[in-house]
């Protein structure tokens, strides 16, 4: 072995596989102690390339362990891997061990990506081009079985696309990057979201070092104005937090949406009273909930959040269910967080345990006709509640205009109650640097209290 490669190379005779629709030949070597093998149709096909892989061993040639192919053959292939062919391999690396909404992630950023790398006019317009390759091009899970069309359209990607060793040229990178991290309409894209790309392409090009395609990264070589904490944390907007009047008329309205709004008062009532998000209100069981004795109507119950379930859709988990349940966010796996039941909240789960009981499997929270309580069910009724609560002139502003509005609040109202940071982020599920930052515009008093005591500095001096 030496630095990345390896001169530790065994080739053996080609094994005959004698199948129902035909024998099949498969060729077999090893690179120090791990085994790679490449199957055949056709004998002459394996025994040319075991002739190959046995001359380039004969001559000495290193062998890179990462794709057990002579170094040599790296290096005609950075001239002629095509972007395209290069991404669905990133995309497949990354797979088996990626959420779902991370493989969202990754689709979304290529496809981004892409555009600056394509010669010549596709075959279909920009947004079925882009449809073909984030819903299935780069989906590790649906690549082989997509519609004829749009089959047709990724073979047309793997010739029509750049070499991925362009990227090394002049400029190239910069026009990627500058694609990657901008709207359809070419306006610079959220800073989370030119965060996150960059970190995406970044990241498949230290892949494509590993794999010996590229000798350093294009993409980290772009003098790009960093993004600090400061950029990318997002201060919540004080104008969509709720007071606890307008909460409690909400809540009442989510009551009378028909048909699924009776079932909605407590899943919402988790995000105000306990600061829950969507995904976790949405994984709650009956085991999960520790209500006070039903003879203390002021007593305090306490809930232990084991899992979250964020929505993915069917095309990228690995079950094709909706969501994915995973540990909770910045959490690991197997880690909980115990969050209070104020008294407020402790009737609506009585009222939701009576009239909707658990699930089988020890969820509260499923649609009227679904197993799992869809997205679209819950933003329906909220968006409705919202309607009739609310004066038009309210409803076109910012306030509890997405659900999760409501945790804002709940953060709020802990904060101006005084309860210590440290503790809010506990209950809440953030870091204390975080949680200060992302709320400070929602901390009221504080700016009166430090005028007084500047007039009192100044008065003294």
């Amino acid at each position: 072995m030496t630095g990345d490669h390896s001169f530790d190379v065994r080739v053996y005779k080609p094994y005959v596989y004698k199948g129902k629709r035909g024998n099949t030949y498969r060729v077999r070597w090893k690179v120090g102690d791990q085994p790679w093998a490449r199957t055949f149709s056709k004998s002459a096909q394996a025994d040319a390339f075991r002739s190959e892989l046995m001359s380039a061993a004969r001559r000495g040639e290193p062998f890179h362990p990462a794709t057990g192919e002579p170094a040599s053959w790296l290096r005609g292939r950075l001239q002629s891997l095509s972007w395209y062919d290069f991404a669905c391999q990133y995309v497949d690396m990354k797979w088996k061990n990626a959420s779902a909404k991370y493989r969202q992630d990754i689709a979304r950023a290529l496809v981004a990506a892409t555009p600056p790398l394509i010669v010549g006019a596709p075959p279909a317009s920009d947004r079925e081009m882009r449809s073909a390759m984030n819903l299935w091009g780069f989906n590790a899970k649906r690549r082989d079985d997509a519609p004829a069309e749009v089959a047709e359209r990724l073979r047309w990607l793997s010739t029509n696309t750049r070499p991925l060793s362009d990227l090394l040229l002049p400029g190239v990178a910069r026009k990627v990057l500058d694609a990657a991290t901008s709207r359809l309409d070419g306006v610079r894209a959220a800073p989370d979201t030119v965060r996150k790309h960059r970190m995406l392409l970044a990241n498949a090009m230290d892949y494509a070092i590993e794999l010996g395609l590229l000798d350093s990264n294009p993409i980290r070589a772009v003098k790009w104005r960093t993004l600090t904490a400061s950029t990318t944390t997002r201060e919540v907007d004080r104008r969509s937090v709720v007071n606890h009047r307008q909460a409690r008329v909400l809540l009442n309205a989510v009551g009378e949406q028909k048909p699924s709004g009776p079932r909605l008062v407590a899943f919402f009532g988790l995000m105000y009273y306990s600061a829950l998000r969507p995904e976790e209100a949405v994984s709650i069981t009956r085991d999960d909930i520790n209500l006070p004795p039903i003879d203390e109507p002021e007593g305090w119950g306490e809930l232990h959040l084991t899992a979250a379930s964020p929505y993915a859709g069917r095309h990228w988990t690995d079950d094709g269910s909706l969501r994915e349940t995973r540990a909770l966010k910045h959490r690991l796996e197997g880690d909980y967080r115990s969050v209070p039941i104020p008294p407020p909240l402790v009737p609506l789960l009585r009222s939701h345990l009576t009239n909707f009981p658990p699930r089988a499997d020890g969820r509260i929270f499923y649609g009227v006709n679904a197993d799992l309580l869809p997205s679209k069910t819950y933003m329906k009724a909220w968006r409705a509640a919202r309607k009739s609560a609310l004066t038009p002139q309210v409803e076109m502003t910012a306030l509890a205009r997405r659900p999760y509005d409501l945790r804002h609040a709940a953060v709020s109202t802990w904060l101006n109650a005084g309860v210590p940071a440290p503790q809010v982020a506990e209950w809440a599920g953030h870091g204390v640097d975080v949680l200060l930052k992302v709320y400070a515009k929602c901390i009221e008093g504080q700016e009166a209290v430090a005028k007084q005591r500047i007039s009192a500095a100044l008065a003294e001096s």
